[in-house]
This record gives structure tokens, C-alpha cells and sequence, in this order.
């Protein structure tokens, strides 16, 4: 199943996931992996009025612990370079054109000869790395919170849940290196990490997350990208909707990996699609961060980290091309 085939099914209602979490970290990183189960979006547990999430976790007190995770000083930038052959979910595309207006034949400007240039992007906001908000993907026309599509989305931007409406993200960040898991530089496409498989490596590698956190995922699959970038696009290594689940019970902000769409491509059932997005954005309001570049962080053993996300904030967009930054 390539992943073109894979993707369209957005476009129609898909098994809803059940969600609501209950137990503390500690309690849901020992006990049984949760099984997934249908259901509608529900409200969410910050009020009915509230619009982000998880983030409400991110309080200047957990910025500040962060920040005492800063021992060196160094900085990763975890975003990819983006061109215009990068390979991103159709139709999707992005491209700069760069021009020097006014500037034609040799003219410049004032008696000081100023020459400029200007860039222009023309695409989509989902290609490279990028974050997904809670209006990007919701469970039959319902996202987070149970706000109806019809009620906010407007061709000229959402109203609400869109990009410009996301906090900062200044907060703990840790990696599970689940190719490390797996011992094998590169997990395969397609191949899935069950909810008990992420705890395991969590507690092989001595990763506990805690309320607000980010948790990346290093699966290897970014390597793929270079060698062959239509296979890296077509699948991918990663979650299910169970190991979602599992992952929200741990109360995270985000959930990120080094990959397109964070979950295993193709899916174990082709009808049922991308129901770990329906439980990370709609069911429990935990934003996603896609195609990271991890390799700098495993290479160094970085496992823990302050995680840094002032994203782009155009107004109504449900995505954004972003590159967060860790530093340790």
C-alpha cells in the first residue's frame, strides 16, 4: 500500500478512538498497555472553552525546570531543510522563488546603489518538519474539544485551534530510541511499536515523562530521506493508535518522532487510518511533531533536554513548518 493510497482517507470519517486518561505517569508507565476503543471526541478535561490542550501543562514552572537541564549549552536544531524536492504528503508541495523587484536591468535604489532581494513561498505549511494543531485531523468532522468544523473552519484560516493560537513549547523534552530498542540502526517501514514495546524501551533506557513534557521518538527512518526519498515518503515505521494511548496517559504536550506521520505506514488494517492522530489531537488535545531530525541527539546520547518551540503563527493556518530546537 504506498503511501498516496494510504493518505486520501482523510478525507472520509474514520474509526473514532475512545481516550481520557487517568493515571498518573508512574502508574502508566508499569501497567497494562491500554486497548483502543471507539467513541466520540469528548470534551475536554480543561474546560469547554479551552483550546490547547496539554500545553495548559506547560506552566512557567515547568520552563523553568527545563531550563536546569542546560549543562553545556549546546544547541540541536532538530528541523530538516526544506526544498522543493522534499518529499510530503500529497498534494502537498512548497517551493522559494527569489526575486530583486524593480531591480531589472542593473537598477538600484538612492544615490547609495541599494540592491535587495525578496523571497516569495508558494505551498503547503505541512511539508518537513512541521507541527500538527488539533484542527489539522479530528474523528467525523469533530476536533478537540468537540468543535465541529463547520463552526470554525473558514477557506480564509480556522477561527479557532489554528497555529497562531499554540504557546511557546518551552519544556522538557525526552528521546526513546526505539531503533535502539529494536538493535538496529533504522526500524523497517511498516513496522509498528506496540504500546507494551514503548514502555519497555522506556524502561530499558530509563526514560520517565512527566506532565507537559515532549516525547520524541527516534526510529532511524530519517536516514531514508537520503537514500531513497520515495520509499521514505511511501512508508514509515511507528506507533498505532494503542501506543497513542499509551503515550497520552503519560500527559505529554507534544508527541514527535523522526518521521512523516509518526505512525507505522502501511497501516496493520488499510480501513481504519492515522488513529493515533485522532487520539494524540482530537481525543486528548497533544499536538504532533513530525519528520525530526534526531540523529544528533542519539549520536550523543541525549536523552533528556529542554525542548524550545516559538512556531510561525499565521493566522488560521492548521500547520506550520517549524524547527524546534533542543538544547542540553
Amino acid at each position: 500500500m504506498s503511501r498516496r493510497s494510504a493518505l486520501w482517507g482523510l478525507c472520509g470519517g474514520c474509526a473514532a478512538l475512545g481516550s481520557g486518561f487517568r493515571a498518573t505517569p508512574v502508574q502508566a508507565q508499569t501497567a497494562a498497555a491500554p486497548a483502543a476503543a471507539a467513541g466520540p471526541v469528548r470534551p475536554s478535561r480543561f474546560g469547554p472553552n479551552d483550546t490547547i490542550g496539554n500545553m495548559n501543562l506547560v506552566t512557567p514552572q515547568k520552563a523553568m525546570e527545563a531550563a536546569r537541564l542546560v549543562t553545556q549549552g549546546r544547541s540541536y536544531p532538530l528541523g530538516i531543510v526544506v526544498d522543493r524536492s522534499t518529499p510530503a504528503y500529497p498534494p502537498r508541495s512548497v517551493s522559494i522563488t527569489v526575486l530583486m523587484p524593480g531591480q531589472e536591468g542593473g537598477r538600484t535604489f538612492g544615490t547609495n546603489k541599494v540592491s535587495y532581494m525578496d523571497d516569495m513561498i508558494n505551498g503547503w505549511l505541512g511539508v518537513g518538519t512541521q507541527l500538527d494543531t488539533f484542527a489539522h485531523l479530528g474523528i467525523d468532522y469533530t476536533f478537540y474539544n468537540g468543535n465541529k468544523a463547520q463552526d470554525f473552519l473558514q477557506t480564509t484560516g480556522v477561527t479557532k485551534l489554528g497555529v497562531d493560537g499554540v504557546p511557546p513549547m518551552v519544556t522538557r523534552g525526552v528521546l526513546v530510541d526505539l531503533a535502539k530498542f529494536r538493535n538496529k540502526p533504522r526500524l523497517d517501514g511498516g513496522e509498528l511499536v506496540t504500546a507494551d514495546e514503548l514502555r519497555q524501551a522506556m524502561q530499558q533506557q530509563n526514560i520517565r515523562v512527566t506532565p507537559g513534557d515532549v516525547v520524541v521518538l527516534h526510529t532511524g527512518w530519517l536516514s531514508m530521506l537520503a537514500e531513497n526519498p520515495k520509499r521514505f515518503g511511501d512508508e514509515e515505521p511507528g506507533i498505532d493508535g494503542a501506543g497513542a494511548e499509551f503515550l497520552a496517559s503519560l500527559q505529554p504536550c507534544a508527541v514527535g518522532a523522526d518521521t512523516w506521520g509518526v505512525e507505522a505506514v502501511p497501516f496493520k488494517d488499510p480501513n481504519v487510518l492515522w488513529q493515533g492522530h485522532q487520539v494524540l489531537l482530537a481525543q486528548n488535545g497533544i499536538h504532533i511533531i513530525e519528520t525530526l531530525d534526531t540523529a544528533p541527539l542519539v549520536r550523543d546520547g541525549v536523552t533528556e533536554f529542554m525542548f524550545v518551540l516559538g512556531q510561525p503563527r499565521y493566522r488560521g493556518a492548521v500547520q506550520a513548518i517549524i524547527n524546534p530546537v533542543a538544547i542540553r
